[in-house]
């Protein structure tokens, strides 16, 4: 079904794949006679590094220095980046940005605070020169796939799922810091990135769609890491035969897979897709060159794939339903195991229960957001429950067309009307079922989910409030197959079918008569609307010479999500409230973690008003006292406290830097791991001035609670220093080596000056 190769592969005139290795050259020669180019001529022809190439601004394509061509955000993410940015110096938006108000459309804890904040985009869109898109609309990636991608472009967003590369387009999601820098003039400053072809051959059976392609795909390169912070290049003959609706379920679903992008070669079904939008003049064709290598190859037979479910907690924990229902017992059985690693133990959790006379009963389903609200995902759907009803036992469907232009076509093609007949609801644009604001199941409930993520607590069940709900991902088709079948878990392949595959058309004057469209008019004499809630960011101190660490949380979980370390749902409402969002720091892993925090922050905010830090608490005083055992000369007044917190891979998930932001104002000074799940938290870290440590020590010489001395880390910065000493204080100091990794020159003078605003602010 899908094939990694073990090494990197050739791919000659975009259909035949030559594995490297010893027998590589003599296949080559055969085929391409003496005209074999050297295999670091043929990475240059990917499509990957042609549009990177046209992107970088540095002169090496070693070391890139990325200008984007547009950039988006929505309203969890685009408050803290303007006032970041205007704190920065920010006069005017130098690309088109758009700014769309779908995450927090339907979540009203807080009052007044999520109109406030749309107001305040609104508002900086008229003077800074942006794309305002209202709320209902749109979410973010379908407005982008719609009004603003391109062949050839870069796109930039502060959502994780910044992909629209079935549209030719590059894009990333990254944290807010780095949409900052591009506000700004600045670049994007990455090493040339690996790039791993996805080679598509033959054709999705009949119920297959996109999320099952994606999920089998995660399934096999996530836990292994085949594809981290690379790019992965759609290729091969089977990519004509899925439409461009289907490319993009696929393409959203990359995220997942911990790539840092994606691209895909383009033909006349892309074009058409341009032109439908009334941007025709956006396409164009992409392909590799006729000899091209990649560092990897995932070998995909599209017609063996089968429709798909991943249990939770993430997207990888991936089985086909057929094995699932053969072995229904063993597989719950397993992932309740697997479960127990996430949830800690710290609630009863069982997915056995659900089995009714012998089937998987579920309580919900979903069709939603970027990856599920998709035209022909509804459509499919709709064929799949036409003339059918749900029951009114406690399944529910849920469906969100991803805009308001796929809304509208969809009723006057008679889906809505026939989805409400089968009981399913409609809802308007929304993010919430992604990341746990809309559609919230019962507790001990069991969601499916043509959505983004299953990660725990993103359908917005509270832990520590003893709720646990859970969400397992499929696609639309076996959703609809599910609901027909009144809640019992069916696959689409099951289902005896024809779907009609209505034909797409857009309305442009729903945009047109709504969406606000500043760019080339910034207004300066604009005055933003700040509603009560919004806050700018406390002042940040430089990074000192020597610094004294408290490890104040410690997590042992394979992987640590951004969702685990700041939760998504209702607690994104005081997004715009840097000290009101830090409250619920890592709430749902380790609830004492934010009292902890505060704790060293008020030794430091002590040290900083010119007090002695150790006479402000006992544990620091003994601290630095025995520390001075050893550096006598060390000066308790000039040594920065800060709280640190060791995951062994944090960061998997969104790209929402207050990720590392609330740990920051909540005096975090450093993350210490075995290794980062992802670019974009690590570079979250880096920009708000924390120290972003490894450690390959097999057994950690520190525990929660305990301080660790550093010394000469500015100076280790500054000199490049690969090994830095540290010493874990007890009643003798404890040596051991941390490491910060590759740094750029401009990220370690963001971490010494403790933050990106004070960067750009000296500047």
């Amino acid at each position: 079904m899908i094939k990694l190769y073990n090494s990197g592969a050739y791919l000659l005139n975009g259909r035949e794949i030559i594995e490297d290795g010893p027998e590589a050259a003599a296949v080559l020669k055969s085929k391409l006679g003496d005209s074999i180019p050297s295999k670091e001529e043929a990475a240059k022809n990917t499509i990957a590094y042609g549009i990177l190439e046209s992107h970088n601004t540095s002169g090496s394509m070693q070391k890139l220095k990325i200008k984007f061509d547009r950039l988006t955000s929505h309203d969890i993410t685009f408050v803290g980046i303007i006032q970041t940015a205007r704190a920065s110096g920010l006069e005017k938006f130098p690309v088109p940005y758009v700014l769309t108000n779908c995450h927090n459309s339907l979540c009203a804890v807080g009052g007044t605070i999520n109109e406030d904040d749309h107001m305040f985009g609104l508002s900086c869109a008229k003077k800074y020169g942006g794309i305002y898109v209202p709320p209902h609309q749109a979410v973010i990636h379908q407005f982008a796939r719609e009004m603003l991608a391109g062949g050839g472009k870069m796109l930039l967003g502060s959502d994780s799922h910044t992909r629209y590369g079935a549209l030719g387009t590059m894009a990333m999601g990254e944290g807010g810091p780095e949409i900052v820098k591009q506000l700004l003039s600045k670049t994007y400053d990455i090493n040339m990135p690996g790039v791993v072809g996805v080679y598509l051959t033959g054709t999705p059976a009949k119920g297959v769609g996109p999320q099952d392609i994606a999920l089998a795909i995660i399934g096999k390169v996530f836990a292994n890491g085949y594809v981290n912070n690379k790019v992965m290049e759609f290729v091969g003959e089977g990519v004509a035969n899925l439409s461009v609706d289907y490319r993009i379920g696929i393409d959203v679903m990359t995220t997942e897979t911990t790539c840092l992008s994606s691209i895909w070669v383009t033909d006349e079904k892309v074009k058409e897709f341009y032109d439908i939008h009334g941007r025709v003049e956006e396409y164009k064709e992409l392909a590799p060159a006729p000899v091209a290598y990649y560092d990897g190859m995932i070998y995909v037979d599209l017609s063996e794939i089968r429709p798909m479910i991943a249990m939770p907690f993430h997207p990888s924990n991936t089985y086909t339903i057929d094995e699932l229902n053969a072995n229904l017992y063993d597989i719950l059985d397993e992932v309740e195991k697997k479960a127990l690693v996430s949830l800690g133990g710290s609630v009863k959790y069982s997915l056995k229960d659900k089995v009714r006379n012998g089937k998987l009963y579920v309580e919900q389903g979903v069709i939603a957001g970027c990856a599920g609200g998709g035209f022909e995902n509804i459509c499919d759907a709709t064929d799949i429950l036409n003339g059918k009803f749900i029951g009114a036992d406690e399944f529910s469907l849920s469906v969100y067309p991803a805009s308001q232009p796929i809304f509208m076509e969809l009723v006057k093609n008679g889906s809505i009307a026939k989805l409400m007949e089968t009981g399913a609801t409609i809802r308007t644009a929304f993010c919430g079922p992604c990341f746990g604001a809309g559609d919230v199941p019962a507790n001990n409930g069991l969601s499916i989910r043509h959505t983004t993520r299953n990660f725990p607590n993103r359908e917005g069940s509270k832990l520590n409030n003893g709720q646990i709900a859970s969400v397992a991902l499929m696609d639309a088709r076996s959703i609809a197959a599910t609901a027909a079948n009144k809640g019992y878990l069916t696959s689409a392949m099951d289902i005896d079918v024809e779907y009609t595959k209505p034909k797409y058309f857009f309305d442009k004057n729903i945009y047109e008569n709504r969406v606000y469209n500043g760019v080339g008019k910034a207004d300066t004499s604009a005055e933003i609307k700040f509603g009560p809630g919004i806050v700018d960011w406390p002042a940040m101190g430089a990074l000192t010479e020597d610094v004294m660490l408290k490890v104040v949380s410690v997590i042992h979980d394979p992987v640590t999500t951004t969702d685990e370390l700041i939760p998504s749902g209702e607690t994104s409402s005081f997004r715009s409230n840097p000290l009101g969002l830090a409250e619920y720091t890592l709430s749902r892993k380790d609830p004492a973690y934010v009292g902890r925090a505060k704790e060293v922050r008020a030794i430091e905010e002590a040290r900083q008003a010119g007090e002695n830090p150790a006479s402000k608490d006992e544990e620091a005083a003994k601290a630095f006292a025995k520390v001075k055992e050893v550096f006598k000369d060390l000066d308790e007044n000039k040594t920065a406290v800060g709280s640190a917190i060791f995951a062994v891979k944090p960061g998997d998930g969104s790209a929402r830097e207050q990720a590392a932001s609330c740990q920051k104002v909540l005096g975090g000074m450093a993350n210490i791991a075995r290794e980062y799940a992802t670019k974009r938290y690590r570079s979250n870290l880096i920009n708000w001035g924390m120290l972003p440590f490894l450690t390959d020590v097999e057994e950690l010489p520190f525990e929660n609670g305990d301080y660790i001395f550093v010394p000469g880390i500015a100076a280790a910065i500054r000199e490049k220093s690969a090994i830095i000493k540290a010493y874990v204080v007890g009643d003798e100091l404890k040596e051991f080596e941390l490491k910060l990794g590759e740094l750029t020159d401009d990220e370690r003078d963001i971490i010494l000056k403790g933050c990106l605003i004070n960067y750009y602010r000296e500047q």
